[in-house]
């Protein structure tokens, strides 16, 4: 898996995801668990959805 998660997006990733799973925590709907996705792919610095799309935000391909 090689990255291509930049940095903005993975800041935004991160903070959507912490801000999803804690509604959810907060008595939020139970779609509120797909938090787990965004604060995933900006831990790992992947997304699996990009390579389909064409895309990289990372800017380089750092391993």
């Amino acid at each position: 898996m090689s990255c291509n998660v930049g940095s903005t997006d993975r800041i935004i990733r991160i903070l959507a995801g912490l801000a999803l799973i804690a509604w959810a925590l907060m008595g939020g709907p139970a779609w509120a668990w797909i938090g787990v996705v965004p604060l995933a792919t900006g831990l790992f610095k992947f997304c699996p959805v990009y390579p389909l799309l064409g895309m990289n935000t990372c800017g380089t391909n750092k391993k």
